[in-house]
């Protein structure tokens, strides 16, 4: 398993008038998350776009559990449970300072050619980034 954390405090902007972050938020931030995930194995957009990478959203599940509230610090855990084929999901825990938990979600990419536009399986690239993670040798 491959896992990293980040906080964030949500903006005035992110939140309604309840004080609450806006349920449609939680997708970004579960961007933000999974591109800083990436980076920890050196994998940042700049490094996807040179490799005419492209990983769109092919589906997003949120759980929620607790309301997350303006400039509250909240904790993003992101994991990567399972090695990619042509899809990649990523996992994610997002709690309060306190560890309360404020929701759980997935989401699911799929690599695609930025040139062709068409699917493909798991670039080189980005497997041995996360081989190397997990300390695997390939055979």
């Amino acid at each position: 398993m491959i896992s990293n954390q980040i906080t964030i405090r949500p903006r005035y902007g992110e939140v309604d008038q309840m004080g609450y972050v806006y349920h449609a938020n939680y997708v970004c931030y579960f961007h933000q998350a999974r591109t800083e995930l990436l980076r920890t194995l050196g994998i940042n957009d700049k490094v996807l776009e040179d490799n005419n990478i492209l990983l769109p959203v092919i589906e997003t599940h949120i759980k929620h559990k607790h309301p997350g509230c303006y400039d509250e610090p909240l904790i993003i855990n992101t994991k990567i449970v399972t090695m990619p084929t042509s899809r990649f999901k990523f996992e994610f825990e997002i709690s309060n300072e306190i560890n309360k938990l404020v929701c759980t979600g997935e989401t699911i990419v799929v690599f695609v050619d930025s040139q062709t536009r068409k699917p493909m399986i798991v670039p080189d690239i980005i497997k041995n980034a996360l081989l190397k993670q997990l300390e695997i040798i390939p055979q």
